[in-house]
């Protein structure tokens, strides 16, 4: 291949049409989906840089710090932790990322990266490598210091209209209180009650803290079992008053042991003692704790997410090294379908079960969660119980076909909430994008195959409730 043929082949990968390979697709997309605006339900992005609408020093400070997806990549192309997570200068990390680049082919890493520098860059005509890699670093730094690219910008440029965060019961919330408080921001950026330190038991010194933290937040004398949870009570009544619609649960499996309250009470002044607690008792004081929570959420008519499955924190060395989040997390195989479905009747057999949304993080679990939503159905809220996006290793065009394929098989796509980045940076919105094609392509090809009837007005209309439309009226936000 000539120099000529290949710089046409790069200017061309991202383009109009990518990921649509039949026509009825592309008319989905182009017409129905693209202009969709995004409700980014669950996100980790940092409400202080939106309240303060920060730019960026430069590409290493918006795309490379905290990606975790980007750092496993590079460490598994040989790259040395200095130029990861080390002291090593922003732009030799840029450079070393630029490199690794092109190693990525097949992984998902390859198309964000490109379809981010598409959008909000505008860059499509060239790949990112390590011949690229300077003018790419200059031409990016320098955009990213005008008023345009701030991070509320770039909310904006990607047609964001609600930003739920990720945020602990102990948090402030001062930066969502500043943002909520500006009747003409353009978007809104809601909290999302995410209590996974208060159920961790097991962590000794670490929950102690958490429980002194979360006592001192609410202003609340914390003495027993029964008062920490009222305390964790007024934590999520706070919460609420700042347009929080959600609480989110990362957990290893479902935790649905049965309890007393004269177990609890023991278990909590037993931890709080110093003691460390048995292995039942762990397990019986999460069970309480997910349960509670998701009492509060009935409430308060919030949803009740649960993001199951993930083994983290494998290795040892680098978690003392480098703490939490940092790339060694992977698949879990622990016992799902069971404890998953007392632990959900539990709450229905009162009839204070909230909305759901359940999320896996291994595929052999598909199929196991797009019908155990069904068990839950009640007919009181359209997809009370919701199948959620792939997420984390299944983010990607195989997990996001099959994600949707299992949905359709044994439950109902058409109620199905759509998708969200689950990502800290704010140039990951096009992978909304990258759903909206992929699915777009799916009902294209449907279509055209005879599969489902070939009317546009019925299946666009599915793709826009998809994208948007099931997520607004879901969360029940106060979008203005």
């Amino acid at each position: 291949m000539t120099q000529d043929s290949r710089l046409k082949t790069n200017k061309t990968f991202i383009h109009d049409d990518f990921l649509l390979h039949n026509e009825a697709g592309r008319t989905l997309f182009h017409e129905h989906a693209e202009e969709q605006p995004i409700i980014d339900y669950h996100c980790h992005l940092p409400p202080d840089e939106i309240a303060r609408d920060i730019n960026y020093r430069n590409m290493t400070h918006i795309w490379l710090d905290g990606d975790h997806y980007k750092w496993r990549g590079m460490r598994s192309c040989g790259v040395d932790e200095k130029y990861i997570t080390g002291d090593a200068s922003d732009k030799d990390k840029f450079l070393a990322w630029a490199e690794t680049v092109p190693k990525t082919l097949r992984n998902p890493l390859f198309h964000w990266t490109h379809m981010e520098l598409k959008h909000p860059f505008g860059i499509t005509d060239r790949l990112l490598n390590g011949d690229t890699a300077e003018s790419i670093w200059e031409e990016c730094n320098e955009m990213l210091q005008s008023p345009e690219f701030s991070s509320r910008q770039l909310l904006k440029k990607s047609r964001v209209k609600v930003v739920g965060t990720t945020d602990d019961p102990t948090d402030s919330l001062e930066h969502h209180k500043a943002v909520r408080s500006e009747p003409d921001a353009g978007f809104i950026m809601v909290p999302t009650f995410r209590p996974d330190r208060g159920m961790e038991i097991e962590n000794g010194d670490e929950f102690r803290a958490w429980v002194e933290k979360l006592g001192a937040a609410a202003d609340m004398e914390i003495t027993g079992y029964q008062s920490y949870m009222d305390t964790l009570k007024s934590r999520h009544d706070f919460f609420d008053s700042l347009g929080c619609r959600a609480s989110d649960h990362g957990i290893e499996q479902p935790y649905a042991d049965p309890f007393t309250d004269e177990q609890l009470n023991r278990i909590f002044d037993h931890v709080m003692t110093g003691k460390t607690p048995s292995e039942a008792d762990v397990r019986t004081f999460k069970s309480a704790f997910l349960h509670y929570c998701g009492l509060m959420d009935h409430e308060k008519e919030w949803v009740f997410q649960m993001h199951i499955g993930s083994l983290r924190n494998n290795n040892t060395r680098m978690l003392k090294k480098l703490g939490r989040d940092t790339g060694f997390d992977s698949m879990g195989d622990f016992e799902i379908a069971r404890p998953l479905s007392r632990l959900l009747d539990r709450l229905d057999a009162d009839n204070r079960l909230p909305r759901v949304t359940l999320y896996n993080n291994n595929p052999r679990d598909n199929e196991l969660f797009a019908t155990m939503i069904g068990n839950f159905q009640d007919g009181s809220i359209p997809g009370k119980m919701q199948y959620g996006p792939p997420w984390w290793f299944l983010d990607q065009i195989d997990g996001i076909e099959k994600q949707v394929e299992a949905l359709s098989n044994m439950g109902i796509l058409s109620e199905f909430i759509g998708m969200t980045t689950d990502s800290r940076s704010f140039l990951s919105f096009p992978r909304h994008d990258y759903f909206r094609r992929i699915v777009c392509n799916l009902l294209g090809d449907d279509m055209e195959k005879g599969l489902i009837p070939d009317d546009m007005e019925m299946v666009s209309g599915m793709v826009r409730n998809i994208c948007y439309n099931n997520a607004e009226r879901y969360f029940q936000f106060e979008i203005k």
